[in-house]
């Protein structure tokens, strides 16, 4: 009778596992349906700002905004691409997030080097503008070192699996 109440609870525990993989699979559906037009939406906002930096023949605000808006789609795909992975192999990599994290870091000191140009080229330079300045270029200080850690991590992480492919191959060496 033990034998009977062992293969009951095995047979119930893949039962149970099966639901749970099986929803597991619809929530990371659905969240790659939701980051995928998630992504269409800033992909047309993307071509509208381009539209109208091309239409103000550019200038530096605009341009950075177009730029931050297009980071910002790779991040996404990039989450998209991550999900999608994780789906087709029941594993979660970290070097996906590293460089959705580099690219975040990236847009940043875009965004804080033209605060940082405006506040310089202004003509009343007050301590106030001294201070905001002066806290912009220790959030680049840290920013900088953030960016070369993440890049470092990329590296060693290329370097540990040693079989020289792409973040996020699916394909194992056993050929499948």
């Amino acid at each position: 009778m033990d034998d009977q109440d062992d293969e009951q609870q095995g047979r119930l525990t893949r039962i149970a596992s099966g639901i749970f993989l099986h929803t597991e699979h619809a929530i990371y559906a659905a969240l790659g349906l939701l980051l995928a037009v998630t992504a269409f939406v800033a992909l047309i906002d993307a071509a509208g700002l381009t539209w109208d930096a091309l239409r103000a023949l550019g200038g530096a605000d605009k341009i950075l905004e177009v730029i931050d808006r297009l980071l910002f789609l790779l991040m996404l795909i990039e989450i998209l691409h991550t999900v999608r992975v994780s789906m087709r192999s029941g594993k979660l990599t970290c070097e996906p997030f590293l460089i959705v994290g580099l690219i975040a870091s990236i847009r940043r000191v875009l965004v804080i080097t033209l605060q940082s140009s405006e506040i310089t080229h202004a003509k009343d330079w007050s301590p106030e503008k001294q201070a905001l300045f002066n806290a912009s270029m220790i959030e680049l200080g840290v920013l900088a070192g953030l960016i070369l850690t993440m890049v470092l991590a990329i590296f060693m992480l290329h370097r540990a699996r040693g079989d020289g492919k792409p973040a996020g191959d699916e394909t194992t060496s056993g050929g499948s």
